[in-house]
């Protein structure tokens, strides 16, 4: 069984383990990620979202941050401090930097993206073949209502997401293309999910790419989404003011409605928190595949449970 998946980070990180959990070897996981939030940043090339889904399956991870390695120190960033340099709102823990290095250092020798990723997830083992959504630098950027752009990480990390967002943008959009095996794995696969990622600088910026889009739309595999929302907060993050800024409802029943029902959207069924369970009679009514149950990743049998209850809406339980 092969089974796609459509990543941003934590979120699309934990589900993704206990889906692992869930199908041991019986199926074939491949992970498109978001690469929105990649960055340079003094010389390095960071890649958010490709390393927490490294560290996560690869069991390296921060447990309780949900991003960068554990056991981890800062002995460099703050020896760059004492120079007056360094990262002032984004800071790398030594190993963490390790990886951006050996990213940064493959990427100069003219190697792309994904061919950069598949050779530093081999030191990880993640169980599932890990493709950025392209090889070209897209990147996702905020403009502010009083009409500042800056770096989405700048705006999420730095600012904490208080300036007041009026759109976001993706650099060199136009001319990107999806990186090697995404659209062959969105169309060939048994079943693709959308984990609880944030849907507008996540998912959606997957979705922007040129084709991908369209891939969703025409595969013969059903597709299912977990939503982030749970009883009108998102799950994790600030995703309600990334909503807010697009003229969506924080909702579980407005995600799904902004992601939209094939043909003419991308999925054909969505799970909610049963605590929004009037959000799947109302998305039934509408003609939608939905379920509701518990989807609060406390832990990784949990999180294997909501995997398969997603699983079991489309009937693509292994």
């Amino acid at each position: 069984m092969k089974i796609t998946v459509l990543s941003g980070g934590v979120g699309g990180a934990r589900f993704t383990r206990g889906l692992l959990n869930l199908v041991g070897e019986r199926a074939h996981i491949t992970v498109v990620a978001n690469t929105g939030d990649d960055m340079w940043l003094h010389g390095v090339r960071v890649c958010p979202d490709l390393d927490t889904l490294m560290y996560t399956l690869g069991g390296a991870v921060h447990e309780e941050q949900g991003w960068g390695r554990r056991d981890e120190s800062r002995r460099t960033s703050d020896d760059l401090a004492a120079y007056g340099l360094g990262w002032e709102w984004f800071t790398l823990g030594d190993l963490d930097l390790a990886t951006h290095l050996a990213r940064t250092a493959l990427l100069r020798t003219g190697l792309p993206l994904s061919r950069v990723t598949a050779r530093l997830a081999e030191r990880w083992a993640p169980g599932v073949t890990l493709l950025p959504m392209t090889d070209d630098e897209v990147e996702t950027h905020v403009v502010t209502t009083d009409g500042r752009e800056l770096h989405f990480e700048e705006w999420w990390v730095r600012h904490r997401a208080a300036l007041p967002a009026a759109r976001f943008v993706q650099t060199n959009l136009a001319t990107a293309t999806p990186a090697p095996g995404v659209l062959a794995a969105i169309a060939d696969a048994d079943v693709v999910v959308v984990p609880p990622s944030n849907p507008v600088v996540s998912v959606g910026t997957i979705l922007a790419i040129p084709g991908i889009r369209d891939a969703m739309r025409t595969t013969a595999a059903p597709v299912v989404g977990v939503s982030p929302v749970i009883g009108g907060a998102p799950v994790r993050g600030m995703a309600d003011v990334c909503l807010t800024a697009i003229g969506v409802e924080t909702s579980a029943l407005a995600v799904a409605r902004h992601y939209g029902r094939r043909p003419d959207g991308v999925l054909d069924a969505w799970l909610v928190d049963d605590r929004d369970a009037d959000a799947a009679d109302a998305l039934r009514s509408e003609g939608w595949l939905a379920g509701a149950a518990p989807t609060l990743m406390t832990d990784v049998p949990t999180t294997a449970r909501i995997a398969a209850d997603a699983l079991a809406l489309v009937g693509a339980l292994p």
